[in-house]
This record gives C-alpha cells, sequence and structure tokens, in this order.
C-alpha cells in the first residue's frame, strides 16, 4: 500500500492506496478504528484491478482531530473534500458500520458524486436502539498506573466480538482503537445521534447490502434488506465485525465483484 495526505475542512486526511488501475473505491471505516482495517484486502482489490482508497476518517488514525465532535452529515462532508483533492468527479464508495452511516448520508445528498454505494453492515438502528444508545457514556477511558486499562480495553473488545477467532486481527484492531486516543468515541457519538433511516428510503443508484452471519449488527442488515429488496445482497458466513481481515479474499471478492459489476453496465 501507498500512504498518503489531503487537505480536508478539519486538517489533514490520511489514506492508504492500492496500485490499482480501474474503477476507484473509497472506503470509510467502522469506529473507532481506522482505515487500516482494510489493509488485507488492498491486494485482492489490486488483483481485480480496483484503485482502492481507504480513508483515517477526521479523529481516526493519521487524520487530524476535529476540535469538537462531527456529526455524520459533517464526516460526510469530508468525502467530497476527499473527491475534490483527488479530482474526481465521483466514485464508488464502501462504508463498514459507522462509515456505513457516513456514507448513506453523503450518498442521499450527493447521488451524483457516487457511483455505486456498499453499505457493509449498515447501522439502521430502530427509535428503540437510537433512544438506549443515547444513555452511553462517552468520553475517554481512565489510564491506570499499573497499565490494566489496557487489559480492560481487551476484554471490552472480546465481549464485543463473540466469535473472534483471529488473535492477531484482534490485536491490531485495538491498537488502532488505542491510537485514537481520548477522543475515539466520536464516531460513536455520531453514529447513535444518526437516525439514517429517510437517507436510507431516499437512495438511488446501484446499492449493495454487504454482511456476514456473525456480524454484531447482522439483523440491521437483514433489516435494510427487507426495506429495499431491491438492492443487491450479499450474507458471508460467520466472522465478526473484523470480518476485513478474517475473510479478506472472499470480503473483496463480494465488492470487487459488484463494482466491476456496475462498471459493465455504465
Amino acid at each position: 500500500m501507498k500512504k498518503g495526505y489531503l487537505d480536508g475542512r478539519y486538517g489533514q486526511i490520511h489514506y492508504y492506496e492500492t496500485g490499482g488501475e480501474g474503477p476507484t473505491l473509497i472506503l470509510s471505516h467502522q469506529s473507532p478504528v481506522c482505515g487500516r482495517m482494510f489493509e488485507r484486502s488492498m491486494p485482492w482489490f489490486e488483483k481485480a484491478g480496483i484503485h482502492a482508497i481507504a480513508i483515517d476518517t477526521p479523529g481516526y488514525g493519521n487524520s487530524d482531530v476535529p476540535r469538537s465532535p462531527p456529526e455524520i452529515q459533517e464526516y460526510a462532508d469530508v468525502f467530497i473534500d476527499v473527491l475534490n483533492q483527488l479530482n474526481l468527479t465521483d466514485a464508488h464508495f464502501l462504508g463498514h458500520h459507522t462509515g456505513a452511516g457516513i456514507l448513506c448520508n453523503l450518498a442521499a445528498r450527493f447521488p451524483e458524486r457516487v457511483s455505486s454505494l456498499i453499505l457493509n453492515g449498515p447501522p439502521l438502528f430502530s427509535p428503540e436502539m437510537l433512544a438506549h444508545f443515547k444513555n452511553f457514556e462517552l468520553a475517554p477511558h481512565p489510564i491506570h498506573a499499573d497499565g490494566s486499562h489496557l487489559l480492560e480495553s481487551w476484554n471490552r473488545r472480546l465481549e464485543y466480538s463473540p466469535g473472534w477467532s483471529d488473535k492477531i486481527a484482534m490485536h491490531r484492531r485495538l491498537l488502532d482503537q488505542l491510537w485514537a486516543g481520548d477522543t475515539w468515541w466520536y464516531g460513536h457519538k455520531a453514529a447513535f445521534n444518526y437516525d439514517m433511516t429517510d437517507d436510507f428510503k431516499s437512495l438511488t443508484g446501484r446499492v449493495m447490502i454487504l454482511t456476514n452471519t456473525g456480524d454484531d449488527i447482522y439483523q440491521l442488515a437483514k433489516d435494510a434488506h427487507k426495506m429495499r429488496p431491491e438492492f443487491k445482497y450479499v450474507e458471508l458466513q460467520g466472522g465478526t465485525h473484523d470480518i476485513v481481515d478474517e475473510q479478506p479474499e472472499a470480503w473483496s471478492k463480494a465488492v470487487s465483484d459488484f463494482i466491476l459489476e456496475v462498471e459493465a453496465n455504465r
């Protein structure tokens, strides 16, 4: 992978990039990790001829931190900055969890900039779920002198990843989470404040819902499919919310096949 920086409204935007010479795919990660979550998929995208660019959302990875927590629409606007900085009229987009919410909002407001949209684990929360999430305490985790907070962070992630099977992937994603520092919760706050129902219902163009049966919000993807049955729906077996690490070849193939199909019919 190559790495680079673009200018955005919150400062510099860090990204990872493949050398594929075909259609451009821009990837938006889940919270609270960064664009590195797509690292294992990059060789497969390049092999398929896809020019993939994984963005570190502001506040994550090596991107600059916003001065206050952005809302989903403000995160989505950053991807317009990305397109403009790359001199792209449009691109294919994939968002995972929080990233799916960000890009759903982007596609609803700027459909002409989105060649196709892949929603991987769309956070299509019900009103009851949104009310529940508003009670979550989103704040910096305490740091203990004996380092026990590191084990607490590890155990917390294990709790939210039932069925995990890849120790190295779990370790890498925890490091990404710790990398986010005291503002790790910005993305979750935006996701929990965002009711994506209206934006999702308004989507036009080529859309795919991607999920896996072990994802902790697997049911939400099924609900999204029921709401928009005309959208392509692909379901991988097993895995967790770290499916990109766990099944990079199968996951990348599902994404690449859809993009190449869209390109063939443009």
